[in-house]
């Protein structure tokens, strides 16, 4: 059984914190490494100039001054002991914080022990012990660096009453200032280290937070219908959404090119905005794009930086709306029109067909009479066919498997006698189930149409070839109508759409321009492809199924 989504979207969430939080503390670990290698490097480097001092005659009095054999095997351990902590800080074993206190401990004893070779505290080597200090308060977490004071302030006290004994020559008032100056260190430092983890801890969370507000602002963008295209000064593309790849009908990979590669017109628009000849919005139609598109442009930050962003909207819902308004305006044209037209039209025809019953007309009369009526039927159809198209039913739309509709509709058709097998086909790209939305009898309608002017003109088998696609660039679905027929010249495909133009004698000229105002009321678009390989053809573009809410191909 699965979780539900909201469920499994919060564990998913909660994974990426604790993978998030692993690698900031994995990141932290490595920067202490890093530290106390650092730290062994200077024991070492102490070390050796430790030892440089103890052999130079001109400060024998400084260095080993008292005991000088004890003072030479302190060093010599001191460096064994530095190479060795260094040999397991690369290796990392033991633990860290193990390390830590173990070398800082050890820095502490032999320091304590050199200086009492030196001759106590008056021996000047007290501020080494006050940096081991403050390293170790740096490199611990808690309060282990009052430890390290406290130790190294029984060390010194301890050293100077063996000073005592072996030389009596004590100080025990600077001792206690060394002490003071050891706890005063480790309160610093500690202190000092607190804020710097808090710091640090504080600066992760916040890169987290903003990494992740950052990836959510891209998901929002990448999963808005919306298209969303960020451009530079350059006129270089920064971000570029799904919807804005559909619409614009570009390829992955575009981001870091310019705006002219995704659309000539767009980067028209935009170089106009620029320069405040474009107030407002503009359409473009994308020369790989399937739709026309509503472009606006809004500058980010100030003016001045030349960064803005491209909203592009599919001009199909708008499109509808206008039709709407539109057809509500026809159909209170049309209602008048009908009204005062099909009444003396009835009466024109009915006095024709009267006037044919005549047994004294003559052949000729009677053929003036059957014009009449001819006439009178093609306007009436005219009146018909607006009548139906400004008034039209509320929209039924439903979730349709184009293919197999387009299936059942040849199956359909092949019934009218007229036709014969083989005269209407289907081909389904690559055999994908494609889903689409759309009012099934205005559907019907549209074929119904494109079929009709294919069957009237094709003239080799199948006559009429129907395919159903997806579009590789747009990811829209497609129906293409093909005939085998000659198809239009270039000055008759310019006016294919336009209403009452037809190049038959007894055509009204609506049929096309009904279609495409029928898909435009669907959010879909009809087109015409002239000649192809496959016919002469047009295209049906349906709307994403994202913004059909539809599941995806």
């Amino acid at each position: 059984m699965r979780p539900p989504a909201g469920q499994a979207g919060d564990a998913a969430a909660s994974r990426a914190r604790q993978a998030a939080d692993a690698e900031a503390a994995q990141r932290a670990l490595a920067q202490n490494w890093r530290a106390l290698r650092f730290f062994s490097f200077y024991r070492i480097i102490l070390a050796l100039l430790l030892g440089g001092l103890l052999f130079t005659t001109d400060v024998s009095t400084l260095i080993g001054s008292k005991l000088p054999v004890l003072a030479a095997a302190t060093v010599a351990a001191y460096l064994v002991f530095g190479l060795v902590a260094g040999l397991g800080v690369r290796w990392r074993w033991p633990g860290f914080h193990f390390q830590v206190l173990l070398q800082v401990t050890v820095d502490i004893l032999l320091i304590t022990v050199l200086m009492l070779a030196s001759g106590g505290v008056r021996s000047g080597l007290g501020p080494l012990l006050v940096v081991a200090i403050a390293g170790g308060s740096i490199l611990t977490v808690g309060r282990t660096a009052f430890l390290f004071a406290a130790f190294a302030t029984l060390a010194v006290l301890v050293q100077e009453v063996l000073a005592w004994l072996y030389f009596l020559n004590t100080s025990y008032t600077q001792s206690g200032m060394l002490g003071a100056t050891f706890f005063a260190t480790a309160y610093l430092a500690y202190s000092l280290a607190t804020r710097i983890r808090e710091s640090e801890r504080l600066a992760r969370q916040r890169g987290l937070d903003l990494a992740n507000l950052s990836l959510l602002n891209e998901h929002i963008i990448r999963r808005m219908q919306s298209g969303i295209v960020a451009v530079d000064a350059d006129n270089r593309v920064r971000l570029l959404n799904e919807s804005a790849r559909r619409l614009l009908g570009v390829g992955k990979g575009m981001v870091g090119g310019t705006v002219s590669q995704l659309s000539r017109e767009l980067a028209t628009r935009l170089a106009q905005w620029r320069n405040d000849e474009l107030p407002g919005s503009a359409i473009v139609r994308p020369e790989h794009g399937e739709v026309s598109v509503i472009s606006s442009f809004a500058a980010l930050d100030d003016a001045t930086s030349g960064n803005l962003l491209i909203f592009l909207e599919d001009s199909s819902a708008v499109t509808q709306r206008a039709q709407q308004l539109k057809l509500a305006s026809l159909g209170r044209l049309t209602a008048s029109i009908a009204h005062e037209i099909r009444n003396p039209l009835g009466a024109i025809s009915h006095a024709a067909q009267l006037l044919n019953e005549s047994p004294d007309l003559s052949p000729g009369d009677r053929r003036l009479g059957d014009i009449i009526q001819d006439h009178c039927t093609r306007v009436n159809d005219i009146i018909e066919n607006v009548t139906r198209l400004s008034r039209q039913h509320p929209l039924e739309p439903m979730e349709l498997d184009l293919g197999a509709w387009c299936e059942a509709y040849i199956k359909e058709a092949m019934l009218d006698p007229r036709l014969q097998a083989g005269d209407l086909a289907l081909h389904v790209e690559g055999g994908r189930r494609i889903m689409v939305r759309m009012d099934e009898s205005q559907l019907r309608q549209v074929v119904n149409n494109l079929c009709e002017n294919g069957l009237r003109y094709g003239r080799e088998a199948p006559r009429v070839l129907l395919v159903v696609g997806l579009s590789a660039e747009s990811e829209r679905p497609y129906l293409e109508v093909y005939d085998s027929g000659p198809g239009v010249d270039e000055e008759t495909a310019g006016h294919l759409f336009e209403p009452f133009f037809t190049t038959e004698r007894s055509g009204t000229g609506l049929g096309l321009y009904i279609a495409r105002e029928l898909c435009e009321l669907n959010q879909a678009t009809l087109g015409h492809l002239g000649r192809t390989p496959r016919g002469h053809g047009f295209r049906i573009s349906f709307s994403h199924p994202q913004r059909q809410g539809l599941p995806g191909p």
